[in-house]
């Protein structure tokens, strides 16, 4: 998963949560998110291309403190 923007991931499908960590370290949990959506995601070539196509603005988010 080659990104200049995004660093990793992990969906979480229990609370439909996408944590997603960005090269520059910090963190960021999205809210509500459809599994389908995160196996696109995970699927996707260009994943900051994907992301801010069909993420960022629109799922609610809140930044976390990285472990």
């Amino acid at each position: 998963m080659p990104s200049s923007v995004i660093r990793a991931f992990d969906y979480l499908g229990p609370t439909r949560e996408l944590v997603v960590t960005f090269t520059t370290g910090r963190v960021y949990v999205y809210s509500g998110v459809p599994e389908a959506e995160a196996q696109r995601f995970r699927a996707a070539f260009a994943k900051g291309v994907h992301f801010n196509r069909y993420i960022r603005d629109r799922y609610p988010c809140r930044e976390v403190d990285p472990e």
